[in-house]
């Protein structure tokens, strides 16, 4: 009967040990989550109070493209941004951070992975920021094909001792910035370049010549199956909710001090996510452009009109008032040097930055969409030969469209729920898609109007237009020069004549 009791007893004492060690968890998780949850929403406090209430649709001294990775963006920035603006007024790359420096003179472009905790680096009211984005499970298999792609490029070498001495002599010979130095490469391409020679090891230890599967996502014996990808930390922490996380300012690259632990206070509690959601929303809603990748066509139709269409302007109202302030002496000192000997070299002289510069004065929105097909057409060729050279090295496998319809709808579903608030990213940015498509068609009505109404005005509003300013400017300049060319002449004939 004593043994009972005393095993009723200890039995008590120890479901009271267990019950006040499981409030203790609970007490402690719950001070967690409310401190994560005070940190969270102070971050997206400040995010929201930080913005600056102006009209998004003008463009504004400052172009940001934040490009999101895998959208199509070096597209963009090749064959659009590049015809739009020069050499000089791109501003340094910040995809190396110490190369960065946005106060250098006429710094008009900047296009970087970097997130958007970049805009406090920049005046916010003179920055207009355009970006892209992509269907969220497209872009998860897009990330893991190009971490492969690129990394396989680095099983020419034997090991990877002589790829780490490669790359140190590589640096010190150029000061290019390349692949690992771009943010999220620099992270995702390592790891996978490890994996791979860690695999290649392994079958040259078994012998191991022949694979037996036919599915690219799921080589094992020669690279990281995709369902291993997904559910690593590092791709938990980069890929997944990347765009959201890079379009609120939260990779783990941002500017921002507090970045860190919002981010791991996101991680661990996923209904904090909400908040950074929302942040995101807001900052889309504040840009002067929204592309998808998806509706390419459209996108880039949406971007020559919207973005094209001002950037031409800013370029017809500099150079306009660059001719304006071209005034006598110039022009004497120009005539002066046509009247010499060296009229032949001063033409050769003409560089091609002056040719470029010339063409962009010329550029209408017609003429940038038909130098885009023409751009794109180029580019994704030399895309596609590169990445067949590179993932010859991992031979059977090869990512297409095929190829990833093997891909199991658990895994699909799986990706779409690492990536949830990608997924609602993006349906709003399709939804803002669409009110840009009726803002752009509703101007373009407007200004076909304006220009009927121009175009049958009365005789004095002629006058009025930037064109006809521009006649009028270049037929005075001339009536100028060939007064100096008479006074010129009519000095040398009374010379002459005193002789």
């Amino acid at each position: 009967m004593r043994c009972k009791i005393i095993h009723l007893m200890l039995g008590l004492i120890l479901v009271l040990l267990l019950s006040v060690s499981v409030t203790i968890k609970a007490s402690v998780t719950d001070d967690g989550y409310k401190q994560c949850e005070h940190t969270v929403k102070n971050w997206a406090s400040s995010s929201a109070d930080s913005e600056v209430k102006d009209d998004k649709h003008a463009l504004r001294d400052l172009l940001f493209f934040l490009h999101v990775p895998r959208t199509g963006g070096r597209t963009y920035f090749h064959c659009f941004l590049k015809k739009l603006y020069s050499n000089s007024q791109e501003c340094p790359r910040s995809y190396d951070k110490l190369r960065f420096n946005p106060r250098k003179p006429n710094c008009r472009l900047l296009s970087t992975h970097d997130d958007y905790s970049m805009m406090s680096k920049l005046p916010k009211e003179k920055t207009s920021v355009v970006t892209i984005l992509r269907n969220p499970i497209d872009r998860v298999f897009s990330t893991y094909e190009f971490s492969v792609e690129v990394a396989a490029r680095f099983l020419i070498h034997p090991n990877l001792t002589s790829v780490a001495r490669m790359a140190k002599r590589t640096r010190r010979k150029t000061s290019g910035v390349s692949t690992l130095d771009i943010w999220p490469w620099k992270y995702l391409v390592p790891w996978m370049r490890e994996d791979l020679f860690a695999r290649r090891d392994a079958r040259r230890l078994r012998g191991q010549t022949h694979l037996v599967t036919n599915n690219s996502y799921d080589m094992e014996d020669i690279l990281m199956p995709l369902h291993e990808y997904i559910n690593d930390p590092i791709a938990r922490d980069i890929v997944h909710n990347g765009a959201t996380f890079q379009i609120a300012g939260l990779t783990n690259n941002s500017y921002f001090a507090e970045a860190h632990e919002v981010r791991r206070c996101v991680l661990k509690y996923h209904s904090l996510g909400e908040y950074v959601l929302e942040v995101a929303k807001k900052k889309l809603d504040d840009m002067l452009y929204v592309g998808l990748t998806e509706n390419h066509k459209e996108s880039a139709t949406m971007f020559a009109n919207i973005v094209g269409a001002q950037v031409i302007s800013q370029h017809t109202i500099s150079s306009s008032s660059a001719d304006v302030a071209e005034g006598p002496e110039q022009l004497v000192s120009y005539f002066s040097e046509l009247q010499g000997n060296n009229t032949n070299q001063t033409l050769k002289n003409v560089s091609s930055t002056d040719k470029d510069e010339i063409a962009r004065e010329m550029l209408t929105v017609g003429k940038l969409t038909e130098a885009y097909e023409s751009c794109i057409s180029s580019l994704r060729n030399s895309q596609a030969e590169r990445r067949v050279n590179s993932l010859k090295r991992i031979y059977p496998a090869n990512f297409t469209k095929e190829a990833r319809r093997q891909v199991s709808e658990v895994l699909i579903q799986e990706i779409t729920s690492l990536n949830n608030l990608d997924v609602e990213l993006y349906n709003y940015a399709q939804y803002i898609f669409t009110k840009q498509q009726a803002h752009m068609t509703q101007s373009m009505v407007y200004d076909e109007k304006l220009a009927s109404t121009l175009s049958t005005s009365t005789y004095p509003s002629i006058y009025n237009s930037p064109y006809s300013k521009f006649v009028l400017l270049s037929i005075t300049g001339l009536l100028f020069l060939l007064f100096v060319f008479f006074f010129v002449n009519s000095r040398r004939r009374t010379s002459k004549v005193k002789l």
